[in-house]
């Protein structure tokens, strides 16, 4: 059976970090635009566990050779609030700037689907903080138009790669839109349990 996906996302960091994880991946964008959703909750877990299932349901259910269909949202909070996508320039503007010199935790959820109609759904935290962030580059950023469609505006390696100063503690991947050490042994095991029954 060979170990591939189907991944509800147009990201090609989601895909990257399932390719290197071992597994291939058809990719399908879901009719959904989830900058346009607002979720009445109190519970970001929820929140973006939700939004993983309306894209897991707009792209249907797995079938062979896919081991399982996966989608994920992402979001950041900051005091509480939630930060999606932003809408413009200075709506990214005011999202970075607001986590500045502080830690902030970015949420990514996610709803995987068998071929057998179970779902799963899951959330993972990790904490990131941004050190001093000079005006100049925020500007530089800002006008290269990198934020768009970036949850809390920003993504991590690419950053990182560029000199700002984050640190990251828990999973990286989880701030990169999938949260791979969770979702692999997921994955794992119900390719493990489809290989067992193909052999009844």
């Amino acid at each position: 059976m060979s170990r591939s996906v189907l991944l509800g996302s147009a990201s090609p960091r989601r895909r990257i970090l399932l390719e290197q994880a071992g597994w291939g991946v058809e990719q399908i964008s879901p009719g959904i635009d989830d900058g346009l959703i607002r979720l009445e909750t109190d519970s970001p877990p929820h929140i973006v566990e939700s939004l993983a299932w309306f894209k897991a349901a707009q792209i249907g259910p797995p079938s062979h050779p896919h081991v399982a269909s996966v989608a994920a949202d992402t979001v950041c909070v900051v005091d509480g609030e939630v930060l999606g996508k932003p809408r413009d320039r200075e709506h990214a503007a005011q999202m970075i700037t607001s986590m500045v010199r502080r830690r902030h935790q970015t949420i990514t959820g996610v709803c995987v689907r068998d071929r057998a109609g179970g779902r799963l759904f899951f959330s993972d935290i990790a904490s990131v903080e941004i050190g001093d962030l000079s005006a100049d580059v925020l500007d530089r950023y800002l006008d290269s138009g990198d934020w768009t469609g970036k949850a809390g505006g920003y993504n991590l390696i690419d950053r990182v790669a560029d000199g700002w100063p984050l640190v990251c503690v828990d999973d990286p991947t989880t701030v990169m839109g999938l949260p791979i050490r969770r979702l692999i042994p997921i994955l794992e095991q119900i390719e493990r349990r489809d290989r067992t029954e193909d052999r009844r």
